[in-house]
């Protein structure tokens, strides 16, 4: 049970779904099940209804506060400048888009894009308070569908949630479309440990330690398993920049945060 539960893709593995999510539009994946696109989307709304007022507790929890760190490194590589305007895609309770917005000042303008209402109600109390939420706005809105006009942001970010987009490939084109000449974008990810000793000390953490945390704090351990397999079947960063690159972008790098757990991409649209 546990070999089963903890499996990795290997790189064939991760290429095979790669190759099936852009050509067979039908179906994606949830975790470990092979679903229709409807289904994943239902599925992700559903979770992050439920999990929204307990989200920023169960992430700085869940990663003892490092995703603090992952995420200030992530923004500090957009190099933004003041007056910029940055979309931050699936942008949830507003963490990347409050640390955005104490670079680009008040001349700027950061907006939070995401589809659930629950978690948009908490990011905008929770960046209400702030001089820097002053200029963050928060647009509810479908990801694969982004209401903006071309050529509008000279930044786009997305952290953890690309992962949960079910046409993963259409997200990064909306992303590609809505970016001026130049313009960059970020996507910082979960991904695969690469040491073998931490991956598997990881394992045992996500399918015993996360569940039940899951459970006592959320109510749903159930939520927190799916988010588990989901890191653990979603591609592999190479695989990941080949997308990038297959949408137009180029100039595509990668940086390893905590031996692996997560992953920065970044890309310029030429």
């Amino acid at each position: 049970m546990m070999m089963k539960e903890s499996k990795w893709l290997d790189q064939d593995d991760s290429l095979n779904r790669l190759s099936a999510h852009q050509s067979r539009r039908e179906t994606t994946y949830l975790g470990y099940r092979e679903v229709s696109m409807d289904e994943k989307a239902r599925h992700v709304l559903q979770h992050f209804n439920k999990v929204a007022r307990r989200y920023d507790l169960m992430n700085t929890l869940l990663s003892f506060g490092i995703h603090h760190l992952w995420k200030h490194a992530a923004v500090k590589m957009l190099e933004l400048n003041p007056g910029d305007r940055v979309l931050d895609v699936c942008g949830g309770t507003g963490d990347l888009a409050f640390l955005a917005g104490r670079v680009v000042g008040p001349g700027g303008q950061v907006i939070v894009y995401d589809i659930n209402r629950s978690m948009i109600d908490v990011g905008r109390h929770k960046v209400s308070g702030g001089a820097s939420g002053k200029h963050i706005r928060f647009v509810q809105g479908d990801a694969e569908h982004i209401s903006f006009a071309d050529k509008y942001f000279e930044a786009a970010m997305v952290g953890f949630g690309i992962r949960n987009v079910p046409r993963m490939d259409q997200g990064f084109r909306e992303m590609y479309r809505i970016l001026k000449p130049g313009g960059k974008i970020m996507c910082l990810e979960f991904s695969k440990p690469t040491a073998p000793l931490f991956r598997q000390l990881y394992d045992i953490y996500s399918f015993h330690v996360m569940p039940l945390l899951g459970g006592i704090i959320v109510g749903s351990r159930r939520a927190y398993m799916h988010l588990v397999e989901s890191i653990r079947t979603f591609v592999l960063p190479g695989e990941l920049t080949a997308m990038i690159e297959q949408v137009g972008f180029s100039q595509v790098t990668t940086r390893n945060l905590t031996n692996g757990i997560a992953v920065i991409h970044m890309a310029v649209k030429d």
